[in-house]
C-alpha cells in the first residue's frame, strides 16, 4: 500500500476517533450510568463496523467478487446510519458548547452572577433532544437496508403526445432503469420486482442503462428473469455509465472490451435489442414510430459516448419518436436544444439519491442540487422527459423515501 493511502486512512481513523471521544464526553452526564455503559461501547463499535464494511466492499470489488452479501450490506447500512446520527449529535453538542462558552465569557466580562446550574439544565435538555433526533437516521437506515431497497412499486402515468399517430393511441410503454445487479443480495426479491413489468402488460419495454455496477458477470443470476419479460413490440435497452466498466481497472483494454462484449451477449440472450447510437422502427401495420437509443452522455466525471446525431440518423423529422438516454443532463444540455424534435425522452441515473421525499405535490432529495432535472416528468416545447429513480441501488445499500420503481406509461394521441 502506498504512503498516500496510508495517510488517507490514518486521517479517516483519527477523525472517527475524535468524533467518538467527543460524543462520549458530550453525553457522559446526560445518559444514566446503567445505560451509558452500553452506549460507550456502541459508539466505537458502529465506527468499526462502518469502516470494516467499507474496506470489505472495496476488497470484494477489487478481487472479482461481483455480487453483494446480505449481512455485510445490512451491517454497513446500519452503521452508516449511526455515523450520520453521530454527526447530527456532534453538531448539536458543538452548537450548545459554543453558546455556553459565549455566555460564560459574557458573564465574566460584565461581572454577572454564576449561572452554571442554569447552563447545566439547558445543556441536559438540548442533549436529550439531540439524542432523540439522532435516533431518526438509525431507524431510517434499518428500514432502508432491510425493506426499503426491495419495496418495488409501479408508477403509472398517462401522457398526451401531440405527434403520436392515432393508430398508436393507448400505447403502453414500461421503463425500468439502473438495475445495478452487483448490489443485490436477494435474488427472489429482485424477481418479484421484475414480475411487475409483465403485470403491466406492456407494448414496449425499455431499459435505460446501468444494468451492472462494473462487470457483466454480475448479471448471471438474473438473465432468466429478464428473458421472461415480454412485450408486444419488443424489449429495448441502452448502456449507462456503469456498464462500460470505467470504474474498475481491467488487466488490459482487451479484457475491458471482453467484458463489454459479454454484456452485449447478456442483453441478446435476454431478448433485448441494445441500441448503441442507433434507432429502430416500430410498425403496427398502419404507422411507424422511431425508437432511438444513445450511449451514455453525461457531465463532470461521466463519459460522453453518446452521439444524438448518429443515433437519430435517417429518422424523419415529422415522425413520433421515443429517445432513451441514461443521463438527464443529456436532455438538459443537448436534446431539448437540438434542431430535431424528440417527443419523449426516458432517463434514469440519479436514483433520486436513494434518500429523499417523493409524494404527490412535493419532491426533495440531495441530488436536486446537482441535477436540474432529477426525478419525474418534465416538459418543454412539447418535448417530454421522464427521469426514473431506478430499480436497484448503489453505494448505500438501501432506499428510504425513494422506493425502487417500474414506470408504466400510457400514451395518448392528440393527432
Amino acid at each position: 500500500m502506498s504512503y498516500r493511502y496510508i495517510i488517507f486512512f490514518s486521517i479517516i481513523l483519527v477523525s472517527f476517533l475524535i468524533l467518538d471521544i467527543y460524543i462520549w464526553k458530550g453525553y457522559r452526564k446526560t445518559i444514566k450510568e446503567k445505560y451509558y455503559k452500553y452506549f460507550k461501547w456502541l459508539i466505537p463499535l458502529s465506527s468499526v463496523v462502518f469502516l470494516s464494511g467499507f474496506a470489505i466492499n472495496l476488497y470484494r470489488g477489487s478481487n472479482g467478487i461481483y455480487n453483494a452479501n446480505a449481512i455485510i450490506n445490512v451491517l454497513f447500512g446500519i452503521s452508516l446510519g449511526f455515523f450520520i446520527a453521530k454527526l447530527f449529535s456532534a453538531i448539536f453538542l458543538f452548537s450548545e458548547d459554543i453558546i455556553r462558552i459565549l455566555a460564560l465569557v459574557k458573564n465574566k466580562l460584565f461581572f454577572r452572577k454564576d449561572k452554571s446550574k442554569q447552563f447545566a439544565s439547558r445543556r441536559n435538555f438540548v442533549r436529550s433532544i439531540s439524542l432523540g433526533i439522532a435516533a431518526i437516521p438509525v431507524l431510517g437506515t434499518i428500514y432502508a437496508v432491510t425493506k426499503g431497497k426491495y419495496n418495488f412499486h409501479v408508477k403509472r402515468l398517462d401522457l398526451s403526445m401531440k405527434r403520436l399517430p392515432k393508430s398508436f393511441d393507448g400505447l403502453k410503454v414500461v421503463q425500468f432503469s439502473d438495475f445495478h445487479a452487483g448490489s443485490f443480495d436477494d435474488i427472489e426479491a429482485v424477481q418479484q420486482g421484475l414480475s411487475l413489468i409483465n403485470d403491466a402488460n406492456p407494448d414496449l419495454i425499455m431499459f435505460t442503462g446501468d444494468l451492472v455496477n462494473n462487470r457483466a458477470a454480475e448479471m448471471i443470476p438474473y438473465v432468466d428473469s429478464l428473458k421472461n419479460l415480454s412485450a408486444k413490440y419488443g424489449k429495448y435497452a441502452i448502456l449507462g455509465n456503469h456498464d462500460y466498466g470505467d470504474y474498475i481497472k481491467f488487466e488490459s483494454n482487451e479484457a475491458r472490451q471482453k467484458n463489454l462484449d459479454e454484456l452485449d451477449a447478456i442483453f441478446e440472450e435476454a431478448g433485448f435489442i441494445l441500441l448503441k447510437n442507433e434507432n429502430i422502427q416500430i410498425d403496427n401495420g398502419i404507422d411507424k414510430i422511431d425508437i432511438i437509443g444513445v450511449e451514455n452522455w453525461g457531465q463532470g466525471p461521466f463519459p460522453q459516448y453518446g452521439d444524438i446525431d448518429l443515433a437519430s440518423q435517417s429518422t424523419p423529422d415529422g415522425r413520433f419518436n421515443i429517445l432513451m438516454s441514461h443521463d438527464p443532463d443529456h436532455w438538459e444540455n443537448i436534446v431539448r436544444q437540438h434542431p430535431k424534435h424528440f417527443d419523449l425522452t426516458l432517463s434514469g441515473h440519479t436514483h433520486g439519491s436513494q434518500v429523499g421525499v417523493d409524494i404527490p405535490g412535493f419532491q426533495w432529495s440531495p441530488v436536486k442540487y446537482r441535477y436540474k432535472r432529477w426525478l419525474g416528468h418534465y416538459t418543454e416545447n412539447d418535448q417530454h422527459l421522464f427521469v426514473s429513480k431506478g430499480f436497484g441501488f448503489l453505494g448505500f445499500p438501501g432506499r428510504i423515501g425513494m422506493s425502487p420503481e417500474v414506470i408504466s406509461f400510457k400514451l395518448h394521441s392528440e393527432a
